[in-house]
């Protein structure tokens, strides 16, 4: 397709040529008539006429793409000098006006982007805790007043961070933040860091979540350091306080279940049925109250380091079969059926013989006393990649949603599932072991606790060769 340019010579060209033909038609009447050499001036000034309108229609429109492309580059200090009204005036004007327009335009946005940098970064130095804002690959972008303090300045700088005290477990949460794209927090107590500010340690718990645009891009990380100096000292002296209680209140509830059982036996003489009835029951609540003891100096020593685990090769189908032999008689009385389901020659669990026993009879008890008479038990084991996963799943009425959350949490609010330290307890076993428990319910569809214990490693076994 012709442009403009071309369009306006092909034109002059056409005129030029009609022109000539009119002149070469008229040449010989003037020739005739003793006027030739005016047909060659016609001819000359015909062609200079059109030469001009080509060139006078031409400039203006290639000033004015000019001064159009100057502007587009970002030049809005640019101006079309074009000083009379015709239709190139009006088009200048306009072109003029835009610029104009687009320069306030860009000026307010960047006044804007400015003044919201600047309360961002107000916001972000006025927060109390330390905060390191990095990009989508882990490059350190800011960080505000409290973690520079607690960092130093030249933490700015990945390389300098990753010396900090503490900073390998800092990047090693932003880069799973980035590769999971989803929040990362370290919950327990070996994932906290202890920084050291002045002649005073303290503990910062870590959380670090992925930043994203509009459209779910990927724009960085924002990495908070809580504070939880005071709630660990809360939550020791609140250890050691359950501890020594729960010792000191072990001998008189020992003494009390003697007593019971003293009555129950007739050694107090013959009781009548309603206090026959009323001592079962006693004794029924001394056990769960003895149970309760029992959990809570278990997780208190487990809290304060003095429980130490014996670490062991122990066969995963044998210690479900333990677990349901222990319970056989409890769960014939309720007419419940528990099944197992695993192979004989899965691979050993390395852990704790006295722990693996706690973790799964909390989780065949639970089981046998939320399941109704003639329902199903089923504890399988499987090998998954390093891992042997357990699995006990019963037939009850099932944990409402709201619950799932707070399930494994000391005292829990949900009184109907027990204590809570029973599963709190499975829970720091699980973990203390290098597993990970969880669990999946809806009310109506009963309830499967699953949990990994790591894979023994193969002994090697030397057996002597005879020679000759």
């Amino acid at each position: 397709m012709l442009n403009l340019t071309q369009r306006l010579i092909l034109g002059c060209a056409l005129l030029a040529g009609l022109t000539i033909g009119l002149v070469a038609a008229t040449h010989h009447a003037l020739a005739a008539a003793g006027l030739s050499t005016l047909a060659y001036i016609f001819v000359f000034a015909a062609l200079l006429v059109e030469t001009g309108t080509v060139f006078f229609v031409l400039r203006p429109i290639r000033m004015l793409a000019r001064d159009a492309h100057m502007i587009a580059q970002g030049n809005l200090e640019h101006r079309a000098e074009w000083s009379s009204r015709d239709d190139f005036g009006v088009i200048a004007s306009e072109l003029n006006r835009i610029a104009v327009r687009l320069r306030d335009l860009r000026d307010s946005e960047a006044g804007r982007r400015q003044m919201e940098f600047q309360l961002s970064d107000a916001v972000l130095q006025s927060i109390f805790e330390p905060i390191i804002v990095t990009d989508g690959k882990g490059h350190v972008l800011k960080i505000n007043q409290a973690a520079a303090e607690l960092l130093g300045a030249a933490a700015t700088d990945r390389m300098a961070l990753a010396s900090t005290p503490g900073g390998d477990k800092i990047l090693s949460a932003i880069r799973d933040a980035v590769s999971m794209q989803k929040a990362v927090a370290a919950e327990d107590d070996a994932a906290m860091l202890p920084m050291r500010i002045g002649k005073k340690e303290r503990s910062y718990r870590l959380r670090t979540t992925p930043m994203r645009d509009s459209e779910g891009r990927l724009l960085g990380t924002v990495t908070t350091l809580e504070d939880v100096t005071s709630l660990q000292d809360t939550d020791r002296f609140k250890t050691q306080f359950i501890s020594v209680a729960s010792r000191k209140l072990r001998d008189p509830l020992l003494n009390l279940r003697r007593g019971l059982y003293a009555l129950s036996q007739g050694f107090g003489g013959e009781l009548r049925p309603l206090q026959t009835e009323l001592v079962a029951a006693a004794s029924h609540e001394s056990e769960k109250l003895d149970d309760l003891m029992g959990d809570l100096i278990e997780v208190a020593e487990l809290d304060t380091g003095k429980r130490e685990l014996k670490l062991e090769r122990l066969r995963p189908l044998q210690a479900l079969g333990e677990a349901r032999d222990r319970y056989c008689d409890e769960a014939s009385q309720k007419h419940i059926r528990v099944e197992l389901r695993a192979y004989a020659d899965l691979s050993a669990v390395k852990a704790d013989r006295r722990a693996l026993r706690s973790i799964l009879d909390n989780l065949l008890s639970n089981a046998i006393r939320y399941t109704p008479p003639d329902g199903d038990i089923l504890m399988t084991a499987e090998e998954i990649k390093d891992f042997v996963q357990f699995k006990v799943r019963d037939t009850g009425r099932g944990i409402e949603a709201d619950r799932l959350g707070n399930i494994f949490d000391r005292f829990n609010t949900f009184s109907d599932r027990g204590t809570g330290m029973g599963l709190a307890l499975v829970r720091r076993l699980v973990e203390s072991l290098g597993g990970q428990i969880a669990v999946e319910s809806r009310l109506g569809h009963g309830s499967t606790f699953r949990f990994t214990l790591p894979v023994a490693a193969v002994e090697e076994v030397h057996h002597p060769v005879e020679v000759g």
